[in-house]
């Protein structure tokens, strides 16, 4: 399938630049203060949900405290920056994130070949395939291309080390670990959306108790945002190990499936200004420390449903007011940084792992679904589950490798 037709109109009753709204949509005007609120609803929900993945991605890479608070900071300011240029230029909410599978997928690649500086350089080039996928319409049909189940299974292997966190860090930190995973299990229950932000807050309060009960200082020079910057290397260990991986992980999880949550709220995506305006963002922020940004998935529904305003043209106001506030946002990412560093061991982990579940449990799924090619995507998830790479290169380059060899010859078997 190719890229474009994610995006593809189907006679909209009304039109309007990008925009198709049923002749019975309600239209009724009831101000500002909704899409305002649903702005802050997404940025909040977005934020809290899975900056733990991201630290704990730059971390595995070599990132040092600074530097993961500066990759934050950048990854904050040029989605902000993002959503809200191309929300008030196409009138429409685009909400826009970082990729939290591709930071799912740096904290299991670890260690990179030429360190840091390869790392960044990297994320450089990701942004850079990505403008190209937004310029040129065979790479898009290359990554499409890709069976999903091969690219799923990819996902739940990377994921499956950040998910069994939680695990170990009963062990190490139960006084911390434990009411939260029990406050994450009882918001499970009664309101799924603030799961996850539940169990930060409460892993905020835990640690909080557990630094002053053990004495220990912070930093608070440290708070202060900073930038690190960076200058990028190029190694072709970096290259194949991470900057395809990220590249495939973040359009096939995120971008491509931006495209359809918008479609299923009668919006079509721009898709080259969306790919250009990401990709250059992300090319921007890598030295800084930002891994990628790309269309919203998951939580683009918030900005985009009835639930933000009754009329659909009203909506982008959502989306600029979450860029707004995710440069609020921005200014706390290294005080952030700085009290989970004096955190007891674990409780960013935890976080991180609860946050990721259902990520996990989706991938399985689209994984294993198609029981003609199961065997290959149980080939692409032992090896990327298993952080084993050769030759330099991390084991979800060559898990994607493995995954679309076997699938090829079990089809000539069949």
């Amino acid at each position: 399938m190719a890229v474009t037709a994610v995006g593809a109109p189907t006679s909209p009753a009304v039109t309007e630049p990008g925009i198709e709204v049923s002749a019975d949509s309600p239209v009724a005007d009831s101000g500002i203060a909704q899409p305002i609120g649903a702005g802050v609803v997404t940025a909040l929900v977005g934020f809290t949900s899975s900056f733990a993945v991201v630290l704990s991605g730059l971390s595995a890479v070599g990132a040092t405290h600074a530097q993961a608070a500066s990759g934050l900071l950048a990854l904050c300011v040029t989605q902000a920056v993002g959503m809200i240029l191309l929300s008030y230029r196409y009138r429409m909410p685009i909400t826009l994130a970082w990729s939290t599978p591709g930071a799912a997928l740096l904290a299991s690649t670890g260690a990179v070949s030429g360190g840091w500086a390869a790392a960044v350089g990297a994320f450089a080039l990701t942004g850079v395939l990505v403008v190209i996928t937004g310029l040129w319409q065979r790479l898009g049909n290359l990554v499409a291309a890709i069976p999903v189940e091969i690219a799923q299974a990819m996902l739940a292997g990377v994921l499956i080390p950040l998910c069994l966190a939680p695990v170990a860090a009963v062990h190490t930190s139960p006084g911390v670990v434990v009411p939260v995973i029990v406050v994450w299990l009882v918001l499970q229950r009664f309101a799924k959306r603030w799961a996850v932000i539940a169990a930060f807050v409460t892993a905020v309060i835990g640690a909080g108790i557990s630094i002053v009960a053990q004495h220990r200082s912070l930093d608070l020079s440290a708070m202060a945002p900073s930038v690190e910057l960076t200058l990028p290397q190029w190694n072709w260990q970096a290259m194949l190990g991470v900057a395809i991986p990220l590249y495939i992980v973040t359009m096939a999880s995120q971008n491509i499936p931006g495209t359809a949550v918008m479609r299923s709220f009668d919006y079509r995506v721009p898709w080259r200004a969306a790919m250009t305006v990401t990709g250059i963002g992300t090319v921007l922020g890598a030295p800084a420390g930002g891994h990628a940004i790309n269309l919203a998935a998951i939580s683009a529904a918030l900005s985009a449903a009835p639930a933000a305003h009754p009329d659909p043209k009203r909506r982008w106001i959502a989306a600029v007011t979450a860029g707004c506030a995710y440069l609020l946002l921005a200014l706390g990412s290294a005080a952030l940084v700085t009290f989970i560093a004096a955190a007891p061991e674990g409780t960013l982990e935890t976080v991180a792992g609860l946050a990721l579940l259902a990520t996990l449990a989706a991938a399985l799924a689209g994984a294993l679904r198609p029981e003609r090619h199961r065997e290959a995507g149980v080939v692409t998830f032992l090896i990327a589950a298993s952080g084993v790479g050769f030759l330099g290169v991390g084991a979800a380059f060559w898990a994607l490798i493995a995954g679309l060899v076997v699938r090829r010859v079990l089809d000539y078997r069949d």
